[in-house]
């Protein structure tokens, strides 16, 4: 249980994929759609296959982030760290700004013992909530392990943010594995 300040009493249901709910896997689509432009169908696949967590009022889904397992490659030497990335986090419009997002966050960051380090591609809209819980920037270089190979990312430097960093170095190139559509 989580009390977001002036909501009162707020349960943040958590599980795998497997075992959320059709509804709230169709309604946290829908949610998405509305709180992100160009929110795409590779977006929504990027949330799936690991933890999520959700808040539902009155029937309604008001509240979803999940955490996926990724593999990212640290330096030059390619040192493999197991990530749990943050996908999909949105809080509907007219519940925004009453601590909903914080709470699914908290439910999200809760996973962080199971990585080595978390991380997510920061909106700009959501980087004052990811500043507020601590998260910080990742300030080296940024790449993908594409089918063509590796390759530098300079346009998402600055909004790839982590927690759980400890002792591991923020300044060396971080390298994503390659999925369909936004890598980061």
């Amino acid at each position: 249980m989580a009390r977001p300040e002036g909501t009162g009493v707020v349960s943040v249901e958590t599980g795998h994929t497997a075992r959320v709910p059709a509804e709230v896997l169709a309604q946290g689509r829908g949610l998405m759609a509305d709180s992100f432009n160009n929110y795409s169908d590779d977006d929504w696949t990027h949330a799936l296959g690991g933890e999520h967590a959700w808040i539902v009022e009155d029937g309604r889904l008001v509240a979803h982030g999940s955490v996926v397992q990724r593999h990212c490659y640290l330096g030059e030497e390619l040192r493999v760290l197991r990530v749990g990335y943050v996908e999909s986090v949105a809080v509907h419009p007219d519940r925004q700004r009453r601590g909903l997002g914080s709470a699914v966050m908290a439910a999200l960051e809760a996973l962080a013992p199971a990585y080595d380090l978390l991380a997510l591609s920061a909106s700009s809209r959501g980087r004052l909530l990811y500043d507020a819980r601590g998260w910080v920037p990742w300030r080296g270089t940024l790449h993908v392990l594409a089918p063509s190979g590796r390759t530098h990312l300079p346009e998402e430097e600055g909004g790839v943010m982590v927690l759980g960093h400890a002792g591991i170095d923020l300044d060396a190139p971080l390298t994503c594995d390659w999925r369909e559509g936004d890598v980061w």
